[in-house]
């Protein structure tokens, strides 16, 4: 009887663990025509070079303004990206600043410091916090859809690179989905206590 359930037990969970990962690719690689449909590949023989490499962050971005810049290197702007289920970002922190909690619910992530101090750590289901100071040539792994975060701790910028294993790995902000989206101001005061001002202010801050 074990064994009658084992198995399609077994199946089942190799079925769902397939769905949940991006498709292998059928092709050597596939370089869209158009962001909007990724499947509608170029004439492998339209690709150039150009089309598989990509110089966008060599460079810091601007953090003055917030204390923190993120640039998303996917297939967008990484034509040679598309349908390999791979993507990548490039994160710089101004001294003190800050990468909100967040959440990328369809991939996992390894972050690597490249430069500087950072306290990074994630949450689990049990609200459970695993987290350190990461220097420079230290790498963390965030499992995916685990909610995460990052502060400079250091004197100086810092700089972290982090890799996806998802085309498009998705992006939820805590403050912005809740503050910034349309959930009724009812709900808001009574699950955080706040008044009226105090969340017009919130919302104002965090709103796109």
């Amino acid at each position: 009887m074990l064994k009658e359930v084992a198995v399609p037990l077994l199946l089942l969970v190799c079925i769902i663990a397939a769905m949940a990962s991006d498709p292998d690719p059928v092709m050597d690689f596939c370089i869209a025509k158009s962001p909007e449909n990724v499947f509608n590949c170029k004439n492998s023989s339209a690709a150039t070079i150009e089309d598989f490499t990509f110089s966008g962050i060599k460079s810091s971005g601007n953090f003055k303004k917030t204390g923190f810049s993120s640039v998303s290197v996917n297939s967008n702007v990484f034509p040679g990206l598309n349908t390999l289920g791979v993507s990548f970002v490039r994160a710089d922190f101004d001294v003190g600043g800050i990468n909100v909690p967040h959440y990328h619910p369809r991939a996992t992530e390894v972050a690597f410091v490249l430069e500087g101090k950072i306290y990074s750590g994630f949450v689990d289901t049990k609200n459970k916090v695993y987290a350190k100071v990461l220097e420079k040539g230290e790498v963390m792994v965030i499992p995916r859809g685990m909610l995460h975060f990052q502060l400079n701790v250091g004197d100086g910028p810092a700089t972290i690179l982090g890799s996806f294993d998802s085309q498009n790995p998705g992006l939820m902000r805590i403050p912005n989905a809740v503050f910034g989206s349309d959930i009724k101001v009812e709900l808001l005061e009574k699950v955080f206590g706040l008044n009226s001002k105090e969340l017009a202010k919130l919302k104002k801050k965090f709103s796109s």
